[in-house]
């Protein structure tokens, strides 16, 4: 999690009926206890709610840098699961709770009321791109949620960063000339949430939750991270729906790029690219690998290194949305959704960029359209589109429709083309924030689907309004978990997204399906290419 989002912030019949005749092993109103397949554990009875926090689902990652990640060793004596774990190594301390190497835990919450059948699951997957963020945060408490919709809520973390995403595969090679146990390195992140899918198809059962009813959400680099398994051989049969909020994988790092970036890594911790330089990264303090992580991107040619999903032919063979939908997801059906106003999250920072001139305007935009279109066209198609809005809502709206909402588009109609059932929102709706001055920015969407609009801080803050849209998104994603469609009866009536219509949700106190909202906007950036930044 970035300082800016900071601020804004599978089984059988047989196998199924086995769970459910008898998922726990000791229960207590203040206690629960009960069994996994690695051993027992215990947790806590909290408003209604069991919750289970710093499960282990994977060995220390120190034993395992750059490699795929273990399966725990069993145990016998209860396990006590009540506070969360350490998050993967990186810049800053994420929330309260630390880093660490040994950073593969995930987290549970479910109703403590008995059911009748084996509920819906909800895996969320944290967002701070591929670089920050852990399963902790106060907006992931999974309580609301699990009452609400009356679902089980799972969180976790995951290896980030370099330790998460560095490829010294091709790098091996060359010293070795053959494959060896670096040939995974690029992907581990994506290898240790795969573990993480397993863990939940193997024991969520025990803890009330349906493994043939797998959601996982995420929100920014969660639902990319999202996005890449759906085009990812290992994670299929993990999940059967997938909602993505402002999260896009368009493109993955090509390997040339990732050893660009593998270079200058081991240039940074005054490391050679040879068997001495690999042998050395394995070994290092973790300190000394998270301050490496600041030398300048090779590829973009600024700010600190970028570390995201590579196209490594061992666990990634194809970039994730292009050139199309990926076959092995057509049948899970999907949400894509975005903020109306993203980039206000990230550069609404800076007063400078709510006092723009016209004049200012094109030389202000060009660097954070992210894609190359004449910005003059940009601000000139901008004007005649919108005529009352200032050169600032220009400079917002743009960049949101260059760099972030193109992304969800380009998977939208990648899906549409391929004929795989997929529901698109917009979050229309506007913080009163700060004056309001956010709009609907990134981010927006994590408490209101979470129920959490009264977390300290929280960028949607806890008004009646904010209460409300939190009724109308979480009952949305609810339903998704449940039935494969987000139509609730708060709703209108909301279609899958074509190319003859472009249905589309406006998320707002009076939601409505719009078709093809801000269309002229999506043919403008849509005539020239777009290639995920950083890849």
């Amino acid at each position: 999690m970035t300082p800016s989002r900071r601020a804004c912030l599978k089984l059988t019949a047989g196998a199924l009926a086995s769970a459910m005749a008898a998922p726990a092993i000791a229960r207590s109103d203040q206690n629960p206890t009960l069994m996994t397949q690695a051993g027992p554990v215990t947790g806590q009875n909290k408003a209604g709610v069991h919750v289970f926090l710093g499960l282990r689902y994977g060995l220390d990652t120190a034993r395992t840098r750059f490699r795929p990640p273990l399966k725990p060793a069993p145990w016998t004596s209860p396990q006590a699961a009540t506070r969360y774990a350490a998050a993967a190594p990186q810049a800053g301390t994420p929330d309260d709770w630390g880093q660490s190497e040994d950073c593969l835990f995930l987290n549970v919450w479910k109703p403590a009321k008995a059911a009748t059948q084996l509920r819906p699951v909800m895996v969320y997957i944290h967002g701070g791109a591929y670089t920050t963020g852990s399963g902790g945060s106060p907006l992931y408490d999974g309580t609301h949620l699990a009452l609400r919709g009356d679902v089980v809520v799972v969180t976790l973390n995951h290896r980030l960063n370099a330790f998460g995403y560095l490829y010294l595969a091709r790098l091996e090679r060359d010293v070795t000339g053959v494959s060896g146990p670096l040939a995974y390195s690029g992907n581990c992140g994506q290898l240790d949430i795969h573990l993480a899918l397993e863990w939940v198809r193997d024991n969520i059962a025990a803890f009330g939750g349906d493994p043939a009813m797998i959601t996982v959400f995420g929100q920014s680099g969660g639902g990319a991270k999202i996005a890449t398994m759906m085009a990812t051989p290992a994670a299929k049969g993990l999940f059967h729906r997938a909602a993505t909020m402002s999260g896009q994988q368009v493109t993955a790092s090509g390997p040339g790029n990732a050893t660009l970036r593998a270079n200058a890594f081991l240039t940074a911790l005054g490391l050679q690219p040879d068997a001495t330089g690999l042998a050395q990264v394995q070994v290092l303090p973790v300190a000394e690998l998270v301050n490496a992580l600041k030398a300048t991107d090779p590829v973009i040619g600024k700010g600190g290194l970028y570390f995201g999903p590579v196209l490594d032919e061992t666990t990634l063979f194809r970039h994730p949305f292009w050139p199309d939908a990926p076959a092995q997801s057509h049948a899970i059906p999907m949400i894509i959704g975005n903020t109306h106003d993203e980039t206000r999250a990230f550069l609404a920072g800076d007063p400078r960029n709510f006092e723009l001139s016209w004049e200012d305007l094109p030389a202000r935009l060009a660097p954070q359209l992210r894609v190359d279109i004449d910005p003059y066209l940009v601000v000139d198609t901008y004007r005649k589109l919108y005529p009352a809005m200032s050169a600032s809502d220009v400079f917002f709206a743009a960049t949101t429709a260059g760099r972030s909402w193109r992304g969800a588009i380009e998977e939208v109609e990648a899906r549409a083309r391929a004929g795989a059932v997929t529901y698109a929102y917009q979050l229309d709706w506007k913080t009163p924030k700060d004056g309001g001055k956010y709009g609907a920015p990134h981010t927006l969407d994590i408490p209101l689907v979470f129920h959490n609009t009264a977390v300290p801080d929280s960028l949607s803050t806890d008004s009646p309004e904010a209460r409300r849209m939190a009724d109308l998104m979480s009952d949305a994603f609810i339903a998704f978990a449940r039935t494969g469609a987000p139509q609730s009866s708060s709703l209108p009536a909301w279609a899958p997204y074509t190319l003859e219509q472009r249905e589309t949700m406006l998320m707002d106190l009076s939601p409505q399906q719009a078709y093809d909202p801000r269309g002229d906007e999506r043919r403008l950036f849509g005539k020239v290419p777009f290639v995920q930044q950083g890849t």
